[in-house]
């Protein structure tokens, strides 16, 4: 096919230019030259190719086989946020405004979780286990189901208006709060653990409703402890029945009752209490009571702090896990009538409100506000926010938290009990507490972290603050056993004074341990329930008083426990049971059963009343003469019973705490994450 000129060109010297080529018109297409045809082109492409060396051609099938890789990674990657964005705008279409950035984890029902076992990997003692359930006994009615809320309440929020199809919860993996990752001494701490979407989106149209698929789950089934409980809520319900129906406290001896506000305290706090021990029958006449006979336009002064906690959050909780919208607007009236408390130069509440004048003011005696009370109200009113799109309520807590974070005069992260309504300042400085007065401010930071979905750093930072100035000031160990426990701190000096309210602080650090925060809490928080139980082992009657004092020196014939007259009374407290439920819950280990086991039992023996109900009692110390104080408080039944339940159960989907956040009277809230 070469002409002549073409050998020439080859044999002339090896150094050259060009390599000159003629072909004849008819030589080349004869012979299959170029011709502009495909054929000729993928001739001539091979001829190149094979002119290449080995390692060319290596380099450039390696270069296509990356560039095909890297193309396979990037449709993967891309495909499933491109279906989400989709399906959102879709979703967005068919909803009513919400408040930005926000909306459920989960729906208001006790589905399995999808993620129950966060950070599991950097904290092997918090795996949460589900030992086998009894074979028999089913939980409360077969047709009492927890249930979202109904679609005839018109809300500003996704969830309230999504109640058909349930969407699992999509990870933004390009979420921009990345630079919210926090480092406290040493650990890391990713403030968004939400629920991991599921590999391969189900379809709209085949996703069942909630209520469907709560209906094909089994019912739960409880054990012979749980049962015990169900009969001794039955048994208070049916003193406060008989004896104080719509009035707030049972007096169990004299057959009578007490009023605080004159709204039905007992029966609120107890509404979701019957609700997840299946008691439909109770439950339905405590709704009529609600619907027919609770009025909050009354002239009558309320506390903030309390009336927040049990009625707001009683009503909050109860609408959620049973959808009824009475509920909710039973809140939306009480949290409207307790916004005038926020009416202060300094933003900081008053303690008391009448709800039927509208009008707010301080204690007669002083113009402080206690620390716990202006800080503990924060959950019940960001939900109320979230749940009516009126952000007026969410902003005023959230003021409240805000400035407290700004003002001086802690210690380590510890907060003096008081702050003036005017001045906006703390009072009485140089008093350190985790007791009365103070305890739930340190719950509460981290709870507030968790309902928010882990976005709110200041919050973090104060409780993780605090905690360091408690280990650093606060904790000391007893004699003989050793005991840890948290005492108070007066100008400089060390007291061994321990409140049973301090008994909270094992579960929030089992919680905080739980939700990724550093191993060393659950450390401490297995060390402080220890202690809370020998506040109750080393008692002549198995219970615990209401305020203790540590030995530091071992003393022969005395025991870790010392006990002064004054404080020997029980009030039927919830908090050591309340711990000992988080303990259970996180780690599994059958003795926080068996120790919540021996209260109930001594509850049974100690503060049970023949004719119906459980009174407090002034004196532990005296088996054979409790001395009963003819009163039981409505968180007996609103916590104490709750938590007893809850511990005893082998079922982590009872009110998941992966979905939920209890506020400080037991009251579950739903969690938070970012839109």
């Amino acid at each position: 096919m070469y002409s002549a000129a073409a050998a020439a060109a080859a044999a002339s010297p090896p150094r050259r230019d060009f390599i000159s080529v003629t072909l004849s018109p008819e030589e080349a297409v004869g012979a299959g030259g170029y011709n502009n045809s495909k054929a000729w082109r993928r001739r001539s492409c091979w001829r190149k190719w094979k002119q290449l060396s080995r390692l060319q051609r290596s380099v450039i099938l390696f270069l296509f086989a990356f560039l095909a890789v890297c193309g396979v990674i990037s449709y993967t990657s891309m495909g499933e946020p491109w279906k989400s964005l989709t399906n959102k705008s879709l979703d967005d279409q068919r909803t009513e405004p919400e408040i930005p950035g926000l909306k459920l984890a989960n729906p208001a029902v006790l589905p399995a979780p999808q993620k129950a076992d966060a950070n599991l990997g950097d904290y092997p003692e918090l795996s949460p286990q589900k030992p086998p359930k009894p074979p028999h006994i089913r939980r409360g009615p077969s047709n009492l189901q927890i249930k979202p809320p109904r679609k005839d309440v018109r809300l500003k929020t996704r969830h309230d208006n999504s109640r058909v199809v349930e969407e699992p919860v999509q990870a933004d993996k390009e979420e921009k709060t990345e630079k919210s990752v926090i480092s406290w001494r040493g650990a890391v701490i990713e403030p968004d653990q939400s629920t991991e979407p599921p590999s391969i989106k189900i379809k709209e149209s085949e996703k069942p409703s909630s209520v469907e698929a709560e209906d094909q789950k089994e019912p739960v089934p409880i054990n012979e402890r749980q049962m015990a409980v169900i009969e001794a809520f039955r048994h208070a319900w049916k003193g406060y029945k008989d004896f104080a129906w719509g009035h707030d406290e049972l007096k169990p001896l004299s057959k009578s009752y007490s009023e605080w506000f004159g709204l039905g305290l007992t029966l609120i706090d107890a509404l979701d209490t019957m609700w997840i021990l299946g008691l439909k029958e109770e439950f339905e006449e405590a709704r009529k009571w609600v619907a027919n006979d609770l009025v909050f336009d009354k002239n009558v002064d309320v506390n903030l702090f309390e009336s927040t906690i049990r009625i707001l959050g009683g009503l909050l909780s109860t609408y959620h896990l049973s959808g009824d919208s009475l509920f909710l607007e039973k809140a939306k009236d009480i949290g409207n009538r307790l916004m005038p408390a926020f009416k202060t130069p300094s933003k900081i509440p008053y303690s008391d409100v009448n709800i039927g004048r509208g009008t707010a003011h301080p204690p007669r005696w002083t113009s402080d506000s206690t620390v716990a009370e202006v800080t503990s109200i924060q959950l019940e009113f960001r939900e109320l926010s979230r749940l009516t799109g009126d952000e007026k309520f969410q902003k005023a807590v959230d003021e409240v938290m805000k400035h407290v974070h700004t003002l001086s005069g802690k210690n380590d992260g510890l907060v003096p009990m008081f702050i003036n309504t005017n001045s906006g300042q703390f009072t009485h400085l140089g008093v350190y507490t985790l007791g009365a007065r103070a305890d739930s401010y340190y719950e509460y930071l981290l709870k507030q972290w968790i309902q928010g979905g882990k976005k709110e750093n200041e919050l973090l930072e104060d409780y993780m603050r605090a905690i360091e100035g408690v280990k650093k000031h606060l904790l000391q160990r007893s004699e003989p056993k050793k005991l840890t426990f948290v005492g108070e701190l007066a100008h400089g000096h060390f007291s061994a004074k321990m409140d049973h309210l301090v008994c909270f602080l094992p579960g929030t650090l089992a919680l905080g341990a739980h939700n990724g925060l550093t191993a060393d809490h659950m450390k401490l928080a297995e060390a402080l329930i220890e202690t809370c139980y020998q506040m109750y082992a080393q008692v002549e009657t198995g219970l615990s008083p209401e305020i203790v004092h540590f030995n530091l020196h071992a003393q022969k014939g005395h025991k870790d426990v010392e006990i002064k007259p004054a404080d020997r009374h029980n009030l039927l407290r919830p908090e050591t049971v309340e711990s000992l439920f988080y303990m259970y819950r996180f780690t599994g280990d059958k003795k926080y059963q068996d120790w919540g086991w021996e209260i109930l039992q001594n509850f049974n023996k100690y503060t049970r009343v023949p004719t119906g109900g459980y009174t407090s009692i002034n004196n532990v110390q005296n088996p054979s003469n409790p001395e009963p104080r003819d009163k039981m408080e409505s968180f007996f039944l609103g916590e104490t019973l709750k938590y007893m339940f809850l511990l005893f159960s082998d079922d982590i989907d009872l009110i998941n705490l992966d979905k939920y956040v209890f506020n400080t009277e037991a009251h579950p809230l739903p969690i938070w994450v970012s839109a």
